[in-house]
């Protein structure tokens, strides 16, 4: 296995003088991992949601796994950037960055995204989240403090029918029995619904959250009973899925979706209750002090 490593390196032949500690080093390294080179940062593997069954054999992400390095300076660079916060890109850019190895970044699936998002953040800045939410009962603004590595992964895969590698459901709707084909969304997705959304609400003082909500649908369903084709799946979306039929799809999609719990158990002290809410991702998410 030695062989495969270029003992000249970094210098050449020609000078070779000052090289021989590192290249020992490097020598030594390749043979204790067995053939791989260390890394020259520290980093984590983390489990994804999904635990990769979606995924075509040959992803990567078919491991169910990803590695991810701890954040640095450099990944820092990438959060104060004005252009990429502008451009509304800055945290599939840190993700990326903070990726080891080469992944299919369009193809991940937005569960277990988030799930590396956590990760990172974690890595990052520590796993105390301070957040601002309103007491349920008495309306007042409080400062609480989340610990994201209590957050965990949900799965309802076990209870799908599917066959792995093929990112694709059935589910009859209650009402009106038609039968939808549908997908869990990936990052490719996400980046298509936001490019959509922006023609759709161009000219428009205030962005319609009800043309979203379609939009993310015709994204979604790939086929009703069968008929795959664009114009059907838009025309169902737009002005014949029912609300009772879309409200029973939204529950069933939460519940197979492998994602990230976000939610923390709130306790209010000027009554004693006591409730679970949703994690807010604030501004301070990846930027703690910028206030919350």
């Amino acid at each position: 296995m030695v062989d495969n490593l270029d003992t000249d390196y970094p210098g050449s032949k020609k000078n070779k003088t000052g090289n021989e500690d590192l290249k020992k080093q490097l020598v030594q390294d390749f043979e204790t991992d067995g053939g791989v080179l260390k890394h020259d940062f520290p980093t984590e593997m983390i489990d994804l949601p999904s635990g990769g069954v979606l995924y075509e054999k040959d992803n990567p992400l078919r491991s169910g796994k990803v590695e991810i390095k701890y954040m640095t300076a450099k990944e820092e660079d990438i959060l104060t950037s004005q252009n990429l916060i502008q451009q509304g890109v800055v945290i599939d850019k840190l993700l990326k960055a903070l990726v080891v190895g080469s992944i299919p970044y369009h193809k991940l699936l937005l569960g277990d995204k988030n799930a590396i998002m956590v990760a990172a953040r974690i890595l990052g800045y520590g796993a105390e989240y301070e957040v601002e939410i309103s007491d349920p009962w008495t309306g007042d603004k409080e400062k609480v403090k989340v610990d994201l590595q209590e957050l965990k992964h949900k799965n309802g895969l076990d209870n799908a029918k599917f066959e792995e590698g093929i990112n694709k459901f059935e589910f009859e709707l209650p009402v009106s029995k038609k039968k939808l084909t549908w997908k869990i969304l990936n990052h490719g997705d996400e980046v298509k619904i936001g490019l959509d959304l922006k023609k759709s609400n161009r000219g428009k003082r205030k962005d319609d959250p009800r043309q979203e909500f379609t939009t993310r649908l015709r994204y979604m369903v790939v086929a009703v009973d069968g008929d795959d084709s664009e114009i059907t799946v838009n025309k169902f979306v737009k002005n014949q899925f029912l609300a009772q039929d879309s409200k029973a799809f939204r529950d069933h999609i939460t519940e197979i979706s492998p994602d990230v719990d976000m939610t923390f158990w709130y306790f209010s002290e000027a009554t004693g209750n006591e409730q679970q809410m949703k994690l807010p991702l604030g501004v301070n998410f990846f930027w703690p002090g910028a206030g919350v």
